[in-house]
């Protein structure tokens, strides 16, 4: 059994295609088609049903699959380790930030990790903060960037804090507060609002500052990203508060000091159970000290 032959199956069923994974794999379909034959001849049981229409597993393929991609993922982790002690850094580093990420130029970090390591494949994945710290509990993603309230700090991984901000108002420029040079919550307050989605860091930032003054608001749109919730605001659907920090990167709103605005903390966070050798370069790169040890 070889790792190639590991490599066509696993191709065939995320795409469902002789003809799909034939070229995922950079070779002709009739080779294929091949070795998966002559695999399933030496396991003795048919791996795929094919029929003109259709390429799904049959239960002995189904049962196959997840250890045909531990092998894989074994297989890539020793190359890695490998290059690693001669000095090379390979491999795959996922990184998971939130979209207000502010502390870190982000894009220009990774340009120039690109350039020192570019044989490391880099993925994304933007998302809420408390799904991010999931995501890197699991090992779903490797590194990520956080932004929480001062009340609360990222359990179960690693962390460093990378700054504070205090959170502000923005609204659209013909927007009646947007002459004022600053407003306090009470009268945010009688505004509706756009906000990120309920029970997210985001949201909990400005929920926790109202409710801690004794006061309620209305939030009429819920968005998941910031910059099309920023987009709204624009269009005088609401107003919202957001990192000041980020909230110069945009464009087409008016911002507002909040006197007794809440504030943020933002965080990267890499596991507590081990690195790969492309996420301890990452977070060298990113001057994170307990990189070295941790």
């Amino acid at each position: 059994m070889e790792l190639q032959q590991m490599r066509y199956v696993v191709a065939v069923a995320e795409t469902n295609s002789f003809t799909r994974a034939a070229q995922r794999c950079l070779v002709v379909q009739s080779a294929l088609s091949h070795q998966i034959a002559r695999l399933e001849q030496e396991l003795g049981a048919k791996l795929f049903e094919r029929t003109t229409r259709r390429v799904r597993l049959t239960p002995a393929g189904a049962a196959f699959l997840p250890a045909a991609r531990q092998c894989l993922e074994a297989a890539e982790r020793a190359v890695v380790e490998v290059a690693a002690a001669v000095g090379e850094v390979r491999g795959r580093l996922s990184v998971g930030l939130i979209p207000s990420v502010a502390a870190v130029d982000i894009p220009r970090a990774l340009r120039d990790y690109r350039q020192r390591y570019p044989q490391v494949r880099i993925s994304l994945r933007v998302g809420a903060s408390d799904d991010l710290v999931e995501q890197v509990k699991q090992g779903a993603i490797e590194v990520a960037f956080l932004g929480l309230p001062t009340t609360s700090r990222p359990e179960g991984v690693n962390c460093r804090e990378l700054a504070r901000d205090r959170l502000v108002a923005v609204v659209a420029p013909d927007h009646p507060l947007a002459d004022e040079p600053a407003v306090d919550l009470a009268r945010l307050a009688s505004e509706v609002f756009v906000d990120l989605p309920a029970k997210t860091a985001g949201r909990a930032q400005s929920d926790l500052a109202f409710s801690a003054a004794g006061l309620t608001r209305d939030v009429a749109f819920e968005v998941t990203n910031a910059d099309f919730l920023a987009r709204l605001v624009g269009q005088g659907l609401g107003v919202a508060m957001l990192p000041a920090a980020y909230v110069a990167q945009l464009s087409g709103v008016t911002t507002i000091e909040v006197v007794d605005a809440p504030a943020r903390v933002e965080y990267i966070i890499w596991s507590a159970d081990g690195r790969t050798p492309a996420a301890t370069a990452f977070l060298r790169a990113l001057g994170v000290p307990e990189a070295e040890s941790g």
